[in-house]
């Protein structure tokens, strides 16, 4: 199955919706009756369906009967899904919670890079389908452009080039939206069956068949371990990304 993708509707079209001024709908200036909806109506039912049924429930017939309305008629608001899904990202970056620093005290950049990765975890959680939704081509939207100026200053001032700051961030965002895609596959499974429930039935199968000898390391660290546990997998990578970004600082002269 093809994943969907940003950017890929109308460029001109979606630039309009996504930078339309208040009460400027789709259809203005169309002919026929105005209908009792609106551009935000729709993209926060979207929003919605896809919060609690994932990214391929959101269509755009599926989106009609939610919202008591024809597919036709929703195509007086979007063009189409390409669009919408534009429209979806962009108005849950311009929403998502940020933690605002103090401006009357200056953080150590790691603090604010952390902040950044932890606001763009929590969005994730609310919002698992973004995950799903590749934005190499990101809606470049008043949300977008927020959120980008908002995480390109946890970087501004710290001895990385403009090119840097922005791979560095980009970085960042892959290793918070692969922890997140994890946690929420593990979330699935243990909804279904928890880790005690499959340990109880694997660990006895697995005590005749595994040789300790053979596998000495898998043994030792897989018991150590034990089940799958996001928060610390999730602590110990976001304390490499920055002890990397450490030490390119450092490396820097005059750092």
């Amino acid at each position: 199955m093809a994943r969907d993708r940003s950017g890929t509707g109308d460029p001109v079209r979606t630039l309009e919706l996504l930078w339309r001024g208040p009460g400027q709908e789709a259809h203005a200036g169309r002919r026929g009756p105005r209908q009792g909806l609106s551009v935000d109506a729709v993209v926060h039912a979207a929003i919605a369906l896809a919060d609690a049924e994932g990214l391929t429930a959101v269509t755009m017939r599926a989106l009609a009967q939610r919202l008591g309305v024809t597919p036709m008629t929703l195509y007086t608001y979007v063009p189409g899904k390409a669009e919408l899904l534009d429209l979806m990202l962009d108005d849950a970056y311009r929403t998502m919670d940020r933690a605002r620093p103090r401006p009357d005290a200056p953080e150590p950049w790691r603090t604010r890079v952390t902040r950044v990765a932890e606001d763009n975890r929590a969005l994730l959680t609310r919002h698992p389908w973004i995950a799903d939704l590749s934005a190499v081509r990101p809606p470049l939207g008043p949300g977008v452009i927020a959120k980008y100026e908002y995480e390109l200053a946890a970087f501004d001032g710290i001895g990385l080039t403009d090119v840097e700051m922005d791979a560095a961030l980009t970085h960042l965002l892959a290793f918070v939206h692969a922890e997140a895609l994890a946690a929420a596959d593990a979330a699935e499974h243990n909804s279904r069956q928890s880790d005690e429930e499959w340990w109880s039935v694997v660990a006895p199968l697995l005590e005749r068949v595994l040789d300790p000898a053979r596998y000495p390391l898998a043994g030792r660290v897989g018991s150590a371990v034990g089940a799958y546990d996001p928060q610390t997998v999730w602590a110990f990578g976001l304390r490499c990304v920055l002890d990397g970004l450490a030490r390119l600082i450092e490396s820097r002269p005059g750092s």
